[in-house]
């Protein structure tokens, strides 16, 4: 292909071109992307590009955004060019799309955009506009109008269904809007439904692809600790996993609790899981509230669990769950702990009940009756706790996939057989503020 090329140019290469300026061009795009992260012809109305860490999603949608405001990928006058960038956060939307090592700024080889923070957007001196949005703030995104939009990270956005819609009503300016999602893949029914829709374009990208940028010694490491994992092939290969095979809930299944209305409530517990230190690479202390209605179902309220926190920070988050859903008791697992659990819960607040717990099974076993209960229907869901669910979805005989301790599933547990499993004392009804 290149010797045809050569011969096509007939030396105009040579003719026309210094060194300075082929340098230059070899530093374009087009001389540095990967197979997977170029889309030749024109562009689609979205383009969903799923890949594992580290593979270039960034780059792609950097570069993506700015080949839009230079006019290089359809013919469009850029003077009155708007686009969305939409994150999970306006801090990530800041600190990766942005200014990030492979943001849109670090990228740009010239017409380098300017941002303004205090009106969170970008301004190229072609007259393009570029203004930043989270997804913890669906409602921002109603008013402003687009002509396209790069949307990082959909597969943890705080509210994707939301967010989406609203942007989706925003994108009504030229003749055609384009959209490109860059994302680790994780089984959320939005991601789910893009994928399902005619005319998405679906790149799949691994990290081992991007591996000549990636650090010494990073791939080798995490394959050997991840690889052939649930976690690894999601996280390394860019695949989108469903269900683990041997989870005790489906994400159908999660997702059926959910409610649209809170009933009438007696009883309310808030169950904590606490951890064995306070690292950062500690395990998390599982914070969750359930509550009892009269028909003999389990609510789950909140997931208010902490990673990292010290015993303070865990207690005082518990106890201020408790207050603020009116509970009866906080229940403590105090395996790890002992009496010191129950003490440092007092000290926050002395006038809490606290009901002591120890396990005496694992957690599999514990888990199991809890799971059969969401069969039959007798646990439901106030709302949408992705932390939790992830959990729960993935939650097998051996643990979570990555190893990790599943302490917002041992507090559901706990929670739920307090209420449904081992009952004890008269419910009574009250409103649930």
């Amino acid at each position: 292909m290149w010797n045809w090329l050569w011969r096509r140019q007939d030396g105009w290469a040579a003719r026309e071109l210094d060194h300075e300026l082929a340098g230059a061009l070899l530093q374009e795009w087009f001389g540095l992307v990967l197979t997977p992260q170029y889309l030749p012809g024109p562009p689609p109305p979205l383009w969903l590009v799923m890949g594992g860490r580290g593979a270039g999603k960034t780059r792609v949608g950097a570069e993506w955004v700015n080949a839009l405001a230079r006019g290089l990928l359809f013919p469009s006058p850029t003077r009155d060019l708007r686009i969305a960038l939409v994150g999970e956060t306006l801090g990530d939307v800041r600190e990766v799309m942005i200014e990030g090592p492979s943001g849109i700024v670090a990228t740009a080889r010239r017409d380098r955009p300017r941002y303004e923070a205090s009106r969170r957007r970008l301004l190229w001196q072609s007259g393009a506009v570029a203004q930043a949005f989270s997804s913890e703030d669906p409602e921002s995104l109603r008013g402003p109008q687009f002509a396209a939009a790069w949307c990082d990270e959909l597969g943890k956005w705080r509210h994707p269904d939301a967010t989406w819609d609203m942007l989706q009503f925003g994108l009504r300016l030229g003749k055609k809007v384009h959209q490109v999602v860059t994302t680790t893949p994780r089984p959320i029914p939005l991601l789910r439904r893009l994928l399902a829709e005619p005319g998405v374009v679906v790149t799949r990208m691994r990290s081992r692809d991007n591996a000549r940028h990636l650090a010494p010694g990073f791939l080798e490491t995490v394959e050997r600790r991840y690889g052939g994992t649930r976690l690894g092939r999601q996280e390394l290969e860019g695949e989108l996993i469903e269900d683990r095979e041997d989870a005790l809930w489906t994400r159908a299944r999660v997702e059926a609790a959910l409610i649209a209305e809170m009933p009438e409530l007696g009883r309310i517990v808030v169950a904590v899981d606490p951890p064995a230190g306070s690292r950062r690479s500690s395990d998390a202390c599982g914070i969750v509230a359930a509550g009892l209605e009269r028909d003999g179902r389990a609510i789950v309220l909140a997931d208010a669990s902490l990673r990292g926190a010290k015993p303070a920070e865990w207690a005082g988050a518990a106890v201020a769950l408790y207050r603020r859903l009116g509970a009866d008791c906080l229940l403590a697992e105090v395996n790890m702990g002992g009496e010191m659990v129950a003490e440092v819960i007092r000290s926050v607040d002395p006038s809490v009940p606290v009901k002591q717990i120890r396990a005496t099974r694992g957690k599999w076993l514990r888990a199991e009756p809890v799971a059969l209960l969401y069969e039959q229907g007798r646990v439901l869901h106030a709302m949408r706790m992705p932390a939790l669910e992830d959990e729960m979805c993935d939650f097998g005989i051996d643990g979570l996939s990555g190893g990790r301790s599943p302490d917002r599933v041992d507090a559901l547990v706990w929670a739920v057989t307090e209420l449904l499993l081992d009952v004890g004392g008269e419910p009574r009804i009250r409103e649930l503020k």
